[in-house]
């Protein structure tokens, strides 16, 4: 995972904002290197990272599969289809092609990250522009492990390319309880 970014899609009012939503869906854009990490295995996390047979409120809360490509359609079907075979209640999840992408305001973006003061004080300094900091691939899998994802092991091999001080080190193999090592 390269980055990612909280935001609205699916929609076509203008300027979607959280409390403007129109007819857009909330919904995390990912950028993502498919000769490490596949459309394929992005499905298999997105399946089992909600319960996509849960009927939605509102368009809000809809769960969407947004595809750029004739091939990503393909993939996300099959794995629609897949899944729908599962339990005993339809899977309510639509596949539609991608139109855009408006970012959530600034306080949505990096959840975890942000509820600890400490890191972000860190990242802060090291990203002093907002724009920067959601963009940037060491907060992206900070606030994803802060969230509980990903293998501590792969965290702690990504460390020498993120370039953290010491002590955002410290404080991450602190949360993790010993799990990351130098």
């Amino acid at each position: 995972m390269i980055r990612t970014r909280v935001g609205y899609a699916g929609g076509t009012s203008p300027n979607p904002t959280y409390h403007d939503l129109g007819d857009h869906t909330e919904s995390v854009q990912i950028d993502f290197d498919p000769e490490v990490l596949s459309f394929g295995r992005l499905l298999e996390i997105f399946w089992a990272s909600h319960d996509a047979t849960r009927q939605a409120w509102s368009r809000q809360y809809a769960s969407l599969i947004f595809v750029h490509s004739k091939t990503q359609r393909e993939e996300a079907e099959e794995s629609l289809n897949r899944h729908s075979g599962k339990g005993n209640r339809a899977v309510t999840t639509e596949i539609l092609p991608f139109t855009g992408f408006t970012r959530a305001e600034n306080f949505h973006q990096k959840f975890y990250l942000r509820r600890d003061f400490t890191l972000m004080e860190i990242f802060r300094k090291l990203f002093p522009e907002e724009r920067a900091l959601v963009d940037s691939t060491a907060s992206a899998r900070v606030n994803g492990f802060l969230a509980g994802y990903g293998d501590p092991l792969a965290f702690a091999s990504e460390t020498p390319r993120w370039d953290l001080p010491a002590e955002a080190w410290e404080r991450l193999r602190r949360i993790a309880g010993g799990r990351v090592k130098p």
